[in-house]
């Protein structure tokens, strides 16, 4: 189902097997819209949500000049009808290396028409069908005048093609098939992907409920233009035969039509403004400007209103307003002015001519139907995409390899070398140069950055060779590398560097990867103390690096060899039992594969590891030098600081990044100082490399195929339909028990729940026992960490109503770490116990999570004003919950001070949640028989459960509360809340002096989900998930509000439910954006009046695709059954058993069938559906509705502090949470009774 997404849509990692961290900071995504399981639907479990309760060169064909979209003679000239042309194909299925789970089949193709690569999937299986096309540009290509190009260009793809104009279409057309759809614009690469559920109505003649007549005829010209009626499916369903037709089209005859480049412009800039207040926006730029200038990676990739209109202010929109500003461009639509700069079209158009053709592009699509037919759909549908131009060679391994521009090193051969006899990576400086982005003016300095928010760290950025070098990617040395620096065993830098206090976290990995080059990035994250210490710090980082440059330089004993075979068996098994992926990860992923690897390989990719080899190794090391790194230091302390500390730029003046406005200083390393990292003299005697790791899997053998199983594995059943069996059930313990024989994968999983009133009895309760959390997990690592690095994980973590483990991972090794986890807990509670003198060390581990979590609970103030007003509506509806100042006041303060958090109190208190009484539920699930999962029983029991279990009305419960009707807040407040169609608005004012964005969520209550039951459930679901794109297109992409935009439903914790209209906006102040939310939200109930019942009806059957949506992994069905479990926890024993048919209920509702039989609801028809769909509707959302109970949330930026002012005091305004204690004193709370 849809959900809310996550709006911090900046950054996508794109992820390898190669154990290092990718770039956090390079995609600029669009339509930040995920299609992910609603929280009303799949994730049932109670919990009160609280901030703090979770814890190149290339050549180019001659530009093509055109008016109104690119030619497309081609695509006329070659129409897969008339032609006799067949594909080529690249690789069979037979030629795959795949996982054993792996069912689909497979085949790598290149179009006749212009050699377009595709790789197409058929899974007849599969619930979601999605394609991706990958595209070897981003905004390493933009034009020097243009910053962000690619980025804008990116944007303006999703608006509107030839053949089919309507800017709306391609969103509409996924949304009614139960889809949707992003993209992602990186440095060298650009990604495009949609899904849709395998749907086969054909709703190609609906009338768009709410369009213009004139929208339906050119949606209805484009159809009959393009031959409605000689569409050839082939197999293929309906949804994604549209879909592959509308998004092939991007790529054969875009728009960019001149009337949307000024609305969408304002959302690039939108979009930038919302990274202006984010560190990891400003830390990404300022690494960009440190670049050398010659080099494309430090362009302004993301853009903004000026740079992409080439000196434009988008301040001066109005000054032109009326007829004498404006003109009638070619194709007939109305010329702006571009706020004194110049149109972008013409460099649109050349990029997309440059960069959009078939030699550039890799597709991949995953569909139910057979290879054969995905082809012939493909091939209709791609088959008008451009060939390249004559010689072109894209920017991808295997290209240049064929091209004759790399060469794979061959068996035996000695690696190149330069005169100087320096190892040649071939790949190195060789697409850009020979411009070099990180060169020695770049590095061999030292930078201090001022953040945004308080945090500290230290970050070592190493130049090296690209790591997809042919000579890299067979050996990988920076996977060992990676490996050491951040192993967390005793002896390791990580666990010295804990054991002192100076750190919280240390990571390795790869920061920036190009393909030319890469930096390499060791991050820490530093305590205050170790802040002070950073020499010390910096020092331990480079005498560790050290030893294990001696390991590899002369390895006497072949340890690093063993490590790097160690890695690779962890990798192979990783990837023989490799799940399928999402359809819509998968295609995205795979796409960009085609470019690096070979057809067959695609799958494997980088999963696969050659022999350990020494010379590359050490070559590879040979580049991790401090006059070869950037060392950037970051905290609020450097701007005052006066310590005389080596690894400190005071002497370098302060200066500001202009794009996003950070601050920092730099110098270059001293020669004293490069000796003394180079050439450590005295090694710390507590280092040492870490052993060979225990915990890999020797047994992947499963359960299910046991001779003396219960029931042996039956390929012709579907044993997802069968669910977990209640092998326990006492007064202190339920516990459920499956073994998989779907997924079939040596892996289990064991869930529990122990349920405490105790947990968030108050402020000071909850705080200590989040600390406690912090303290275990640090206290853990150590004892854990190769288990993690084998594939078995574990985690404790506390919710306001109890303490959550899960342990997970390859079945040999699981019980072992369960009982380390569980004895441990037991033996730490006793030492804290014993206090500071003691256990010292334990004492600066509690410090120090204090520390953590008071800066943590502190930088709230700093979230984006939507994440602002959402927390505040929370506050206001749920019951009970601490406010974050209650969680502050208990760290610091006049009342902290005087009675302080003490580790033995932490200690105490958690003792009490852990081993008092308390109720418990937990699910065995995997690949465990029924035997072992009772000895897990025995195991939890036996260390937890040794009091008397709670009784029922102990077990904690949250509410939700019923905002006020307006006849209620009349009397709640007075009569001049009346003239206000939102009587009750709760205000608040961004923290941050440089935010310049306001945000507005309207929320409107509909009633508890005991009230609502399954049909009015599915009636609000559906309502939400045809009101996204309204909603988008109405406040997003017409009125351009903001970059963040969206409307959806809410589940509240206790059992009350919502629909949301979220803005959040840096060009209107929050009245404004809520009087464009409320005029939608009539506008909606207009289209939903002028909508089909059979377009409603097609909404509905998408929706119900989406609950139905088979669970492709373990985990996912893990993620299921347990939210199930989870659900019956608050309830009384009447409710106690899991319903693990609800989903199937909930979809009967969606179920349009004369002949039904469904208890849980009397819609028949479309006729009925629409019905009750507007009569939902009328009742909560209409202004005129006497049971509206609607409330605005605003965030005003600091800019607009006096109209905020300006409402404090005034009745019905809330302007800070003692204001909203007081509202709560009157409302009433839903029923808490489930709905099933």
């Amino acid at each position: 189902m849809r959900n809310l997404l996550s709006f911090s849509a900046v950054f996508l990692l794109l992820g390898g097997s190669e154990a290092f961290a990718t770039n956090p900071f390079s995609n600029f995504r669009t339509r930040a819209r995920v299609k992910q399981s609603n929280p009303q639907l799949r994730d049932v479990g109670e919990t009160v949500v609280d901030p703090l309760a979770t814890d190149a060169d290339i050549q180019q064909e001659p530009p093509i000049t055109f008016t109104s979209s690119p030619t497309t003679e081609e695509s006329t000239a070659l129409n897969p009808s008339e032609q006799t042309l067949r594909s080529k194909i690249l690789a069979t299925d037979s030629e795959f290396q795949k996982s054993l789970p792996d069912t689909r089949s497979y085949r790598v193709i290149s179009l006749p028409q212009n050699s377009l690569t595709v790789l197409l999937a058929s899974d007849p299986q599969t619930d979601v069908e999605a394609a991706s096309m990958h595209v070897r540009a981003g905004h390493f290509d933009d034009p020097p005048h243009r910053a962000g190009l690619a980025h804008f260009h990116e944007h303006m793809l999703f608006l509107g093609t030839e053949k089919y104009p309507r800017e709306e279409e391609y969103e509409e057309f996924l949304g009614r098939n139960g889809g949707m759809s992003n993209a992602y614009t990186d440095m060298e690469d650009t990604n495009y992907y949609f899904n849709v559920a395998p749907l086969d109505h054909d709703d190609d003649d609906d009338d768009e409920g709410g369009s213009s007549e004139e929208e339906k005829d050119d949606n209805m010209n484009a159809e009959e233009k393009n031959g409605k009626s000689k569409k050839v499916r082939h197999g293929t369903s309906a949804a994604l035969a549209g879909a592959l037709d509308r998004f092939s089209q991007f790529f054969i005859s875009p728009l960019f039509d001149e009337s949307m480049l000024e609305r969408e412009l304002r959302a690039v800039n939108s979009e930038y403004l919302n990274g202006r207040t984010a560190d990891n926006w400003r830390n990404y730029q300022m690494l960009k400007q440190g670049a050398s200038k010659e080099h494309p990676f430090s362009k302004f990739g993301c853009g903004n209103y000026n740079t992409l209109t080439n000196g434009g202010d988008p301040s001066l929109k109005n000054e032109n307003d009326g007829n004498s500003g404006e003109e009638e461009s070619a194709n007939g639509s109305t010329a702006v002015e571009f706020g004194g700069g110049s149109s972008p079209r013409e460099d649109l158009i050349k990029f997309w001519t440059d960069k959009y053709h078939a030699g550039n592009l890799r597709l991949c699509v995953v569909g139910r139907a057979s290879l054969d037919d995905l082809q012939k759909t493909v091939e209709q549908a791609f088959g008008g995409v451009r060939p390249p131009p004559p010689g072109f060679v894209a920017n991808g391994i295997m290209d240049r390899i064929h091209a004759g521009k790399l060469q794979l090193p061959s068996p035996g051969e000695s690696h190149p070398k330069d005169e100087h006899g320096e190892f040649v990576f071939q790949t190195e400086h060789s697409t850009y140069g020979p411009s070099v982005a990180f060169g020695p003016d770049q590095l061999g300095l030292i930078r201090e950055v001022v953040p945004l928010v308080e945090s500290r760290s230290v970050k070592i950025f190493s130049a090296v060779p690209p790591t997809d070098d042919p000579v890299l990617r067979e050996s990988r040395p920076f996977q060992v590398l990676s490996h050491l620096v951040g192993h967390e065993s005793p002896g390791s830098l990580h666990h010295l560097l804990m054991e002192e206090g100076w750190i919280n976290s240390l990571s390795s990995g790869i920061g920036i990867s190009c393909s030319d080059f890469c930096l390499t990035s060791i991050s820490i994250s530093l305590t205050p103390k170790g802040m002070r210490q950073r020499d010390q710090v910096l020092a331990k980082t480079w005498q560790w690096l050290a030893l294990i440059k001696d390991s590899v330089m002369n390895d006497p004993h072949g340890l690093i060899e063993e490590y790097h075979k160690e890695l690779k068996t962890i990798t192979d098994i990783s990837f023989k039992f490799r799940e399928m992926g999402d359809p819509t990860d998968f295609s995205s992923r795979a796409a960009e594969k085609l470019f690096d690897y070979e057809p067959h390989k695609v799958l494997v990719g980088s999963s696969e590891a050659g022999e350990y080899d020494a010379e590359v190794a050490r070559a590879f090391l040979q580049r991790l030098t401090p006059q070869n790194s950037l060392v950037v230091v970051t905290g609020p302390d450097v701007e005052d600081s006066q310590d005389d500390l080596d690894s400190s730029a005071r002497d370098g003046e302060w200066q500001i990044e202009e794009r996003y406005g950070g601050k920092y200083r730099q110098v270059r390393m001293s020669d004293s100082l490069l000796e003394k990292w180079n050439h450590p003299t005295d090694i710390d005697s507590r280092f040492s490399l870490p052993g060979l790791n225990e915990f890999i899997p020797e047994d992947v053998s499963l359960r299910c195929d046991d001779p003396d199983s219960v029931a042996t594995f039956d390929p012709d059943i579907d044993y997802r339909k069968e669910p977990p069996k209640l092998i326990v059930d006492t007064p202190k313990l339920r516990m459920w028990h499956k073994m998989d024989r779907t997924f079939r994968v040596p892996k289990t999983s064991i869930r529990l729940q122990l349920n405490s009133p105790e947990v968030y009895r108050s402020p000071r309760a909850i705080t200590l026992n989040r600390l406690f959390q912090k303290v275990l997990t640090d206290d853990l690592n150590s004892y854990v960490y190769d288990a993690t690095v084998a594939g078995c994980n574990y985690r404790v973590s506390c919710v306001p109503s109890a303490y959550r483990f899960s342990v997970s991972g390859y079945s040999e090794k699981l019980p072992h770490l369960l009982d380390v986890v569980t004895a441990r807990i037991a033996s730490l509670i006793q030492e804290m116990k014993e206090g500071d003198e003691a256990h010292p060390a334990l004492a600066e581990i509690f410090k120090k999570a204090k520390d953590n979590l008071l800066r943590q609970t502190k930088n709230y103030i700093y979230d984006s004003p939507y994440e602002t007003g959402s927390y505040n509506m929370r506050m206001l509806m749920e019951t009970p919950v601490w406010h974050i100042s209650d969680y502050i006041a208990e760290m610091e303060g006049e009342y902290a001070e005087h009675d302080p958090l003490t580790m033995k109190e932490c200690a105490e208190v958690a003792e009490k949640c852990l081993f008092g009484r308390s109720k418990a539920v937990s699910l065995c699930i995997g690949n465990i028989d029924e035997k072992q999962a009772k000895e897990v029983a025995e195991l939890i029991e036996s260390h937890f459960l040794k009091s008397r279990p709670l009784a029922d009305d102990e077990n904690p419960r949250f509410r939700s509360l019923r905002l006020p009707t307006k006849e209620e807040a009349i009397q709640i407040y007075d009569e001049s809340v009346a003239s206000r169609e939102v009587p009750i608005i709760y205000e608040a004012l961004a923290h941050s002096e440089s935010e310049e964005n306001n945000a507005v969520e309207v929320v409107m209550q509909t009633a508890s989900s005991f009230e609502l039951g399954f049909e009015g459930l599915a009636i609000q679901e559906l309502i939400g998930h045809m009101a996204y794109n309204s909603a988008f297109n109405q406040l997003r992409t017409k009125e351009q509000l903001g970059y963040i935009v969206s409307a959806f439903t809410k589940k509240i914790t206790g059992g009350g439910n919502a629909f949301c209209v979220l803005v959040q906006s840096s060009n209107t102040l929050p009245p404004g954006v809520e009087e464009s939310c409320l005029s939608w939200i009539e506008q909606f109930r207009k289209e939903l009046e002028n909508m089909s019942e059979e377009r409603i009806a097609m909404e509905a059957q998408a929706v119900r695709a989406n609950i139905l949506e088979k669970d492709i992994k373990l985990a996912e069905e893990i993620s299921s059954v347990w939210g199930e479990i989870l659900a019956t926890v608050p309830h009384t024993d009447h409710y106690k058993n899991p319903v693990f048919d609800r989903l199937e209920r909930f979809a009967d509702v969606l179920t349009l069938d004369d002949n039904k039989i469904d208890n849980e609801s009397s819609i028949r028809s479309a006729a009925d559906l629409k019905k009750r769909v507007l009569d939902f509707y009328d009742k909560y959302f209409l202004p005129s509705s006497p049971e509206r109970r609607i409330v605005s949330s605003r965030v005003y930026n600091r800019k607009a502090k006096d109209k905020f002012d300006e409402n404090v005091g005034k009745p019905g305004f809330i302007s800070c949470y003692d204001d909203a204690r007081k509202l709560k004193q009157h409302l009433s709370s839903f029923p808490t009774a489930p709905y099933w």
